[in-house]
């Protein structure tokens, strides 16, 4: 069978250790052999961006932007003793904090659903995607550990302008305090992007804070959200798409009776501690998506979880490993969806769905990595080999494609 050609190219943006050999493989074993792509190519391995100053990553960035579409393996972020073990000039910052950055974009995670794993939450029927502000607040704090009395104060020095003190505590003895801050533009292009995926899932939109007790701080995030619904209520309406302000804690009350099917926009800390709910709930970090938009309608698409480097080291070691790919393979197939949904190209479209359905298809099979062994029922008698499983899936493939 001809190859199927994909008209634009699309972004890869290649990884580290364990996700590094298994993002290869899916190349060599369910893209290459199907695609006729061309694909853009950036090493963001860490001795890469140690060898290019880091210059690799803005780079991919900006051919994101040109293209819109990108694929990511997952990359380290070093410390430390990353820094000593690769031998690096430095510890360089997180790719994706850069790209996320470039791009002005939300992350969106969403869990993969397979009828053997029962998720934790019994209502939980559908996806729920947790968009989470990246930028600000608690990440963006900076805290103060107060040993005497004394007054804290909050002080605005405007340009030519009057200075502004708030008293933040009178404090009679020893106290902690901490002070976070976040941009107009930030939180904008934050309810921008979350419309943006809203519109292209399909699915209602949720916007949570705590605007009772925050009157400034979380009320800034409501009336922002509500001006940029409304300025897009045109579109949400044709779509069939509802957007609801709740206040966080009944959003997540009311989130344990939900049957999914909802994109669940959150606060920076808020949706760091949601989208672990999530992904938990309904299985594994192993079983999620990840996807950055930009509020234009750029896409980059990439594994939720890290390089899984206790599994690296034993590859290394000639040992056997049975890694989780499935999280990988959705982010080759969300950007080949994506990219024959902007073409303009179905059949591109179809087959990214082809291979998401041949990797359920083994899920539920009971062809499943070790990780995946207790969440399924019946359990397996045996497991797959990182490999192997791919090499699965790639068999499905080729039956659907003849």
């Amino acid at each position: 069978m001809a190859k199927i050609q994909v008209k634009t190219p699309i972004v890869e943006l290649d990884g580290d250790e364990m996700t590094r050999i298994i993002w290869a493989m899916i190349k060599e074993k369910l893209i290459r052999p199907f695609l006729d792509v061309n694909l853009k190519y950036y090493d963001l391995g860490v001795q890469k961006r140690d060898e290019t100053d880091d210059r690799i990553t803005t780079e991919s960035a900006r051919a994101i932007q040109q293209y819109g579409v990108g694929v990511k393996c997952a990359t380290i972020t070093p410390d430390a003793e990353r820094v000593v073990e690769y031998k690096l000039k430095k510890a360089w910052p997180s790719p994706n904090g850069q790209i996320r950055s470039i791009l002005d974009g939300t992350v969106f995670r969403k869990p993969i659903l397979v009828k053997n794993v029962t998720p934790a939450v019994r209502s939980w029927k559908e996806p729920i995607i947790i968009g989470r502000h990246a930028y600000g607040d608690l990440y963006r704090g900076v805290e103060l550990l107060v040993e005497t009395p004394g007054k804290v104060e909050i002080v605005y020095s405007p340009a030519g302008g009057t200075e502004t003190r708030l008293l933040l505590h009178d404090f009679k003895g020893p106290g902690v305090v901490m002070g976070i801050h976040n941009l107009e533009a930030s939180i904008r292009s934050f309810a921008r992007a979350c419309i943006t995926y809203a519109l292209s899932e399909r699915v209602p939109l949720w916007f949570s804070a705590k605007d009772t007790i925050s009157k400034t701080y979380h009320a800034y995030f409501k009336e922002i959200f509500a001006a940029e619904a409304s300025a897009q209520q045109a579109r949400l309406e044709q779509a069939g798409i509802q957007y609801r302000y709740m206040l966080i804690d009944d959003a997540a009350a009311q989130m344990m009776k939900q049957a999914g099917g909802i994109l669940w926009a959150l606060s920076n800390y808020d949706g760091d501690v949601f989208s672990d709910v999530v992904a938990a709930g309904f299985g594994s970090l192993g079983m999620m998506t990840s996807v950055l938009v930009s509020p234009d309608g750029q896409f980059e698409f990439e594994a939720a979880h890290g390089t899984v480097r206790r599994h690296y080291y034993e590859h290394l070691k000639g040992q056997p490993t049975s890694t989780n790919s499935v999280a990988s393979i959705f982010a080759w197939t969300g950007g080949i969806k994506k990219r024959g949904e902007l073409d303009g190209t179905p059949e591109v479209t179809r087959f990214g769905a082809q291979i998401e359905k041949a990797v359920i298809a083994c899920i539920e099979a009971g062809i499943v990595t070790k990780d995946l062994v207790p969440l399924i029922e019946p359990r397996p008698a045996a497991h797959q080999s990182t490999e192997g499983f791919i090499d699965a899936v790639a068999a499905r493939l080729k039956g659907m494609r003849r």
